[in-house]
């Protein structure tokens, strides 16, 4: 057993080793899981959009994060559902993405307060379980735009969204695990600095919670005063029960030794890039649904801009033979390499041809249950190659499309606004695609690499 003396030398010991462990093995699952979650939210987050069970946060993409804030979980009227769902799910969909991308993981950064933050945002909504019957108002809500959003879904997008709904109920447990492991350290770590600051030195009768209380503004300038924590440690070291939970305490710091991998079938490169070329190739859907509404935004505005003076030279033309004058849109983006604004001039028929192309390319590699015969028999260089290929494509697609949305709703004015078919979900769903896209062609790199390194040290994959 942990005696007094040579008590705190060991809890020490037991802290370095869980933190080094923390950080060397669990802190990439911990974030892995994360941006699982984050991924699977901002899918199903898409779909109600698309749906128009909520609305667009107008000053969703103006928001600034500096830390971790839990939506509002309050409960609303009838009246103001909608627009508080829109409000508050947009919300969500920022800090999630906060966290995953702006985040530090490590074990000193993640500390007490920031887990805290980060349980309230992952139980925001209770996905393990949704219900009509839940007493959370955000979590009951949620499940009314999960029934309404099912109805009417082709097969594929209702297969996305129920594996969408399956992973963030699945992660959430394992989230919640990764975050009890860094909440366990960081509390025994506190305790530790408690007695190392101030009970250390005072003797067993004087150590009272409001003793400590007295002398922690000075002796722990700056940190959060934790009462339960005081109270374990008063029992720790100074109850009848103190040697065994102190015993505990020790247990279940103890790093296990790594146990002899088995040995695990090799997992196929080749099958790493088809799942992202499928993957990308799913853009494909989603063009199809912006193809009509960009043209009819185009023929719209392309029709009320015709004088009586373009009409008759259109007039001519046809009875010429003669093709129209082409329609050109002057669009404007943010070069995000520079970061600074850039045009391009669109030929508006030229650009909807080489869309139908890329709709018609991609539609082909697009996932649809089996492996087509033309990807199994290329080789990883091919594969590769058109992969990148197709996410620099779409990339510049996603891009230009923006930047046309953005054309379309700022010429037409505001009074015509509402009139143009919006496509800010679809840029949405087309981006995550993308995203994820690049996931994949990152983990291969990865792989390869690793795989490189090991022929380097003689030793062989899989051993």
């Amino acid at each position: 057993m942990a005696d007094n003396d040579n008590y705190p030398s060991l809890l020490s010991q037991a802290l370095h080793a869980r933190a080094d462990w923390i950080e060397k093995s669990e802190m990439a699952k911990f974030k892995e899981e994360l941006r699982t979650f984050q991924v699977s939210y901002a899918a199903l987050y898409n779909i109600f959009l698309k749906k128009g069970l909520i609305h667009e946060d107008p000053y969703k993409q103006e928001a600034r994060i500096g830390e971790i804030e839990v939506p509002n979980t309050s409960g609303f009227s009838e009246a103001e559902r909608v627009e508080q769902l829109s409000i508050r799910l947009a919300n969500y969909d920022n800090q999630l993405d906060f966290l995953v991308n702006f985040y530090q993981f490590n074990v000193e950064f993640l500390n007490l307060d920031r887990i805290k933050r980060i349980l309230g945002l992952i139980k925001f909504v209770d996905w393990a379980h949704l219900s009509m019957d839940s007493p959370f108002p955000i979590t009951k809500a949620v499940m009314e735009l999960t029934i309404s959003a099912k109805n009417g879904l082709d097969p594929l997008t209702l297969s996305l969204f129920n594996e969408s709904l399956s992973k963030a109920s699945r992660t959430t447990g394992a989230i919640i695990g990764y975050l009890k492991i860094l909440s366990d350290y960081h509390r025994e770590s506190y305790k530790f600095e408690l007695r190392a600051a101030i009970t250390g030195d005072m003797k067993p009768g004087e150590v009272t919670l409001g003793a400590v209380k007295k002398k922690f503004a000075s002796a722990m300038p700056g940190r959060p005063f934790y009462p339960d924590l005081v109270e374990e440690l008063i029992k720790e070291d100074y109850s009848e029960d103190g040697p065994a939970l102190r015993e505990k305490i020790l247990k279940n710091l103890q790093v296990e030794e790594a146990k002899p991998k088995l040995e695990k079938p090799q997992v196929s490169f080749k099958q790493v890039l088809i799942e992202g070329l499928q993957v990308i190739g799913n853009v494909s859907n989603t063009l199809q649904e912006i193809a009509p509404k960009i043209d009819e935004n185009e023929t719209a505005i392309s029709n009320r801009k015709k004088g009586f003076c373009q009409k008759i030279r259109r007039l001519i033309q046809q009875i010429m033979g003669r093709e129209p004058d082409p329609v050109i849109l002057e669009l404007k983006y943010t070069d995000s390499v520079r970061g600074t604004q850039a045009r391009e001039k669109v030929n508006y028929k030229t650009f909807r041809s080489d869309l139908d192309k890329r709709i018609r390319v991609l539609g082909s590699y697009a996932a649809r249950g089996s492996i087509p015969q033309k990807l199994a028999s290329l080789s990883e260089e091919q594969l590769t190659q058109i992969l990148d290929r197709f996410i620099r494509d779409m990339q510049n697609t996603h891009r230009t499309l923006s930047a046309m949305d953005d054309f379309f709703k700022a010429d037409a004015g505001d009074g015509e606004r509402e009139k143009v078919k919006g496509i800010k979900p679809e840029l949405a769903a087309m981006k995550n695609s993308i995203v994820r896209a690049n996931q994949i062609r990152y983990e291969y790199s990865a792989r390869k690499e690793e795989e490189e390194q090991m022929r380097k040290l003689g030793i062989a994959p899989g051993e």
